[in-house]
């Protein structure tokens, strides 16, 4: 069964104890109370370097200082992300094109403000192992034939929407129908963001984050115990491969987090 569109979150429990839940989230979209997690959770795990929570607090700064800026230049920055903001905020009824990306960055604050742990599973470049897989996807999406693609991105995007469109998955009810849709934007702009690389590199990072994953649970566990929860905030459509990817049980990494442990149940916002 295909996990890819889906709005429940998808739950792995992992066979050493504990819970990774992957919560499928469309990129710069307000999500409604009705899709936001509703779970005990003891930390947050979020698919990138630690320089995210900067690049968060500077978005929010230029938010304060000048209303949708942000927004502004990305869109005018061009390229696939442009494409993608510009077909989301068409449609009605959601809250798009907000920076910085709403749930993620709302699920980090809450952690924040109890005290649970955040671990960035994407290691810093000072990683060797890391670097090399950085460096070899930069060659890879450099390549000429894969530049020339971009050339013709406006012809690509719209292929890689039609593929996608019956693959929509309709939200709960009282949620607008327009999810869906960004649901389907959302996948398209997840496969030609994959195509710039290559399946065998999309493995390889994803067996470092199930990884790290593992890790950050295995922290948990010494807290928690079985009963030890990780909420994962990450792109809707990229749920389907990390799930395989903790499935293979690659070894635990250890990995450190950057604040403490809290019991607290998420209840409100």
């Amino acid at each position: 069964m295909s996990v890819e569109l889906e709005w429940d979150d998808v739950v792995w429990e992992d066979p050493d104890g504990g819970t990774i839940v992957l919560h499928g989230v469309l990129p710069t979209t307000v999500h409604p109370r009705q899709l936001r997690p509703r779970i005990e959770w003891h930390a947050i795990a979020l698919l990138e370097g630690p320089e995210i929570e900067d690049v968060w607090e500077l978005e929010e700064a230029s938010e304060i200082e000048s209303q949708g800026i942000n927004l502004t230049s990305a869109v005018l920055g061009g390229g696939l992300d442009s494409v993608l903001i510009q077909d989301l905020i068409q449609l009605d009824d959601l809250q798009t094109g907000r920076f910085p990306d709403p749930e993620p960055r709302r699920l980090h604050r809450l952690a924040l403000r109890h005290d649970r742990p955040v671990y960035c599973i994407e290691p810093t470049l000072d990683d060797e192992g890391w670097e090399l897989q950085r460096t070899n996807e930069a060659k890879v999406s450099t390549h000429w034939r894969k530049l020339l693609s971009m050339v013709r991105l406006g012809k690509k995007w719209r292929k890689a929407v039609k593929r996608r469109i019956f693959d929509a998955e309709q939200p709960p009810k009282n949620v607008s129908r327009n999810m869906a849709t960004a649901g389907v934007l959302t996948a398209a702009w997840w496969d030609v963001t994959e195509s710039r690389i290559n399946p065998e590199l999309s493995r390889s990072r994803d067996i470092r984050f199930a990884k790290r994953l593992r890790g950050a649970l295995a922290k948990e566990r010494e807290t928690h115990g079985s009963n030890a929860t990780i909420l994962v905030p990450m792109i809707q459509t990229w749920r389907a491969s990390l799930l395989d990817s903790l499935q293979s049980l690659p070894e635990a990494e250890e990995i450190i987090s950057s604040s403490g442990p809290s019991d607290i149940t998420e209840g409100e916002e």
